[in-house]
């Protein structure tokens, strides 16, 4: 049983990690040279979806290595 939680716990660490690789970065050129840039947008389309599937993925992964800790005992 716990080497299911440990199959689960790596595919949501992969799944965790490339979500947040392919999020889009909020620096633009300007804050590369010191300027700060006050500039907020709502995410809305893949970049929402990409920002739900983050979430989902790191509560996946936090509740499949506390269910593997609880399959140990």
């Amino acid at each position: 049983m716990k080497a299911l939680f440990n199959y689960i716990t790596v595919a949501a660490a992969i799944v965790t990690i490339t979500s947040i690789l392919l999020q889009a970065r909020s620096s633009s050129l300007g804050a590369g040279f010191g300027s700060e840039s006050n500039f907020y947008h709502s995410k809305r389309g893949a970049e929402l979806v990409l920002y739900y599937i983050t979430i989902g993925a790191a509560v996946v992964f936090v509740l499949a290595v506390v269910m593997s800790i609880l399959a140990k005992r």
